[in-house]
């Protein structure tokens, strides 16, 4: 452990240091964001996310700086092979962490594994919510939200915590009115038992043009191949921010699955329609206050982050285009102009 005696104290008229970590995906990156931004005005704020953050950075919260690490539980498959951990680079983390003298650290996630980064960090103060004992390397436990609140209560908890103000979700993010945009829909997620079916996706294309909108079709990498054969000759392959952004700012509305560029559309104002199938929608949706979703068919393990019981989404799947045409149909007329 390092001596923290022997480190000076920051000089007064700089701002203590915030660590914040938010270790998962962009749509996760982006639900801190309105405390990351609050945080801006009090803390110096180190952000310790996955390398994505570097490039979310200048559009989303320009006064954080990022510290990119991906942990090695946080991939899809042998989370826990401990002989294929990076240790050095682990040891690296660490110590490149204790030489900023965080003043706080703090993770809205309930996890003991964050709760074991911030102790490891070094930070003098070190605010989470305890799980399976891990309030004992916590300075400060708090109390989780109503169990059924969206995510970003957490960090409303925990910007309170702070003495901080961070608005409630329909507050967070600023509409914007773009009723002559596109409609912009992309078929990818990060995990493939969140992809609503490509044949749906295309039958409500073909319904929409048909009923005079314009569409902009937008996939993940893999998807491409599928879209190009099946005619659709104009599909974007958003491969940075930069690329999905320009998509954003020409669309009136947004539909997609339960994914990061979903986020990323709420969060710029743009109206999203999300089909959720084994996540809770209440704790995931887009931060748009007028946000709208299909919530996908019961299941007794929901929900489920990585893997799904059985060879196919069930709860997904069984969402026919049939019944996600009549919401999206109204949701886009609320939204955009022919």
């Amino acid at each position: 452990m390092v001596n923290r005696a022997s480190h000076p104290p920051p000089p007064a008229s700089r701002k203590p240091k915030l660590l914040v970590l938010e270790l998962w995906g962009i749509g996760d990156l982006i639900i801190a964001s309105p405390f990351l931004r609050e945080a801006c005005r009090s803390y110096e704020v180190t952000l310790l996310a996955q390398a994505y953050a570097v490039e979310m950075r200048p559009h989303c919260w320009p006064g954080v700086q990022v510290l990119p690490f991906r942990m090695p539980w946080t991939v899809h498959r042998g989370k826990y092979r401990l002989h294929k951990w990076p240790w050095i680079q682990l040891t690296r983390l660490v110590w490149q962490m204790r030489r900023e003298h965080f003043q706080v650290a703090v993770s809205a996630r309930w996890d003991p594994r964050d709760d074991v980064v911030m102790w490891l960090s070094g930070a003098q103060e070190r605010i989470g919510f305890p799980r399976m004992g891990s309030g004992v390397v916590e300075t400060r436990s708090l109390n989780r939200p109503d169990p059924i609140a969206h995510r970003h209560e957490r960090w409303r908890t925990i910007a309170r915590a702070l003495d901080l103000v961070v608005p409630p979700i329909g507050e967070a993010v600023q509409p914007v009115s773009r009723r002559n945009g596109s409609v912009l829909l992309h078929s990818g997620a990060g995990k493939l038992i969140r992809v609503w079916p490509l044949e749906r996706f295309q039958g409500l294309i073909r319904r929409l043009r048909t009923a005079g909108y314009r569409v902009q079709v937008a996939c993940d990498m893999e998807q491409s191949g599928w879209w190009r054969d099946h005619g659709e000759r104009e599909v974007s392959v958003p491969t940075d921010l930069e690329n999905l952004l320009q998509l954003v700012n020409a669309a009136g509305a947004f539909i997609g699955n339960d994914s990061g560029p979903g986020h990323v559309a709420g969060y710029l104002g743009v109206p999203t329609f999300t089909l959720f199938g084994p996540q809770v929608p209440e704790w995931f949706v887009p931060l748009h206050p007028e946000a709208e979703w299909m919530e996908g068919a019961p299941c007794p393990y929901k929900p489920c982050f990585d893997y799904c019981r059985f060879p196919e989404p069930l709860c997904l799947t069984g969402i026919t285009e049939e019944q996600a045409w009549v919401r999206i149909k109204a949701f886009v007329e609320r939204h955009v102009d022919r």
